[in-house]
């Protein structure tokens, strides 16, 4: 089996508490997918039509900017990929993330944090961001999980 990284965007800490202990438990390098411009409380308000959040997934086409482009994809084989649920789907940050790289030939895993939201389709809307690369089906990783649950959730890919 060759490297495996966790890359994981975090608004609140979430999803990087669950990136983190994943990493831990299988032993993989990460990198923080981060905006260019942090999220602020009033910009997560999901419930305000106006806020920077809704307005982002709401449209199609929106890629925010991330801060930067680090990640060395090229010598990882495996790469779970971890974020937040919003209105029931990756946030856009995660196509602009997998836009930006080559995933062909690789395994994307996705995992992520929901108050309330399941996977859904999000494999599938992943896998078109990422051409040639076998995007496995998610798994929410909620609450506290213990190393040996996530290295056996780890070694089925």
């Amino acid at each position: 089996m060759g490297k495996t990284l966790v890359a994981y965007f975090s608004a609140t800490g979430t999803t990087k508490r669950a990136a983190q202990a994943l990493a831990d438990a299988i032993g993989a390098d990460t990198y923080e997918i981060r905006p260019a411009t942090a999220y602020t409380r009033a910009d997560l308000n999901w419930q305000d039509r106006n806020s920077r959040s809704t307005i982002e997934m709401n449209d199609p086409a929106s890629r925010p900017e991330m801060a930067d482009r680090a990640a060395d994809i090229a010598q990882y084989d495996r790469v779970f990929l971890g974020f937040p649920i919003w209105w029931y789907t990756a946030p856009k940050i995660i196509l602009s993330f997998l836009e930006s790289y080559d995933f062909a030939g690789r395994t994307v895993i996705p995992f992520a944090t929901s108050g309330g939201s399941g996977m859904g389709n999000v494999s599938k809307e992943l896998a078109a961001a990422c051409p040639g690369a076998d995007v496995a089906e998610g798994k929410l990783l909620n609450g506290r999980l213990s190393a040996d649950a996530l290295r056996q959730w780890a070694s089925i890919y």
